[in-house]
């Protein structure tokens, strides 16, 4: 399986630093029950840019995406979208705050989260009405869209329990697109899901990326991370060991953990 390398708005890989922050975490740490899961991570993501979290299982890539959506609370460090501050440890973290952040930074996670009562439709909908205010045939409109953007455009009015793992994902995937998000977080998006719809979900994913979507991706499908991604940071211990070029971080690892890592998983690339 092979994905084009993603490309900015203007035709080319997007280059850190070139273009404005649209999300800036520094310094987030986060404990349960006393162990330290993140000791003092800090990213930066630029607009257009397509970053890979790779690592180990249990090296806190999830406990890290989850901190920039505020689903975990960080216990130190600072979190900006659009170089507005959201987050700051120790000032309190007020709801309207929140859902603020969350209509500019989408988040898909592991498991789909669909309502069963509701069609694909109803459930792409129901978002856009609560959050955005938008009237019924204002979202149900946008809402066929999106699932035609995203190829279900046959199972539009089709419940979840009649549409595959990679199906449901990819209406989650329309769902969060519905708000009409800044940035997009994915949390592992096709660990859920049998392995030969994994690459529907992902070609959805890359088309995101083509289209210049500002994403972070935690993800184990390492050949994906590899061709898809701007940059790729490994995560080990609850720290950022290496960031860089998806060619120095899997090609030529500067940090022993990850040339380790690498190696182990070399099967996969």
């Amino acid at each position: 399986m092979s994905f084009p390398v993603s490309k900015s708005n203007s035709g080319g890989p997007v280059q850190a630093g070139s273009q404005r922050v649209s999300m800036s975490a520094q310094g987030i740490r986060k404990s349960f029950a006393g162990k330290e899961v993140l000791r003092g991570i800090s990213l930066e993501l630029h607009q257009g840019e397509h970053v890979a979290v790779i690592g180990p299982s249990g090296s806190g890539k999830s406990t890290f995406i989850r901190c920039l959506n505020l689903l975990e609370t960080p216990d130190n460090g600072s979190i900006d979208v659009l170089g507005e501050r959201v987050f700051s440890a120790g000032d309190p973290v007020r709801e309207s705050q929140v859902r603020a952040l969350r209509l500019r930074v989408g988040m898909v996670f592991q498991s789909f989260n669909l309502f069963a009562t509701y069609t694909a439709l109803e459930n792409v909908s129901l978002a856009q009405r609560f959050s955005l205010g938008r009237s019924k045939g204002e979202s149900d409109d946008r809402s066929e869209q999106l699932l035609r953007r995203v190829g279900l455009e046959q199972h539009i009015h089709k419940h979840p329990s009649q549409l595959s793992g990679g199906q449901q994902q990819r209406v989650a995937i329309a769902r969060a697109l519905a708000l009409d998000p800044q940035v997009m977080l994915f949390d592992e998006p096709t660990s859920a899901i049998d392995p030969e719809m994994r690459v529907e979900v992902l070609q959805v994913m890359k088309a995101l990326a083509l289209d210049g979507m500002t994403m972070i991706m935690v993800t184990h499908e390492l050949r994906f991370a590899q061709e898809a991604a701007d940059r790729v940071a490994f995560i080990a211990d609850g720290e950022v060991q290496e960031i860089g070029t998806p060619a120095q971080v899997f090609g030529s690892p500067k940090n022993e953990r990850t040339r380790r890592f690498v190696d182990a998983v070399s099967g996969e690339l």
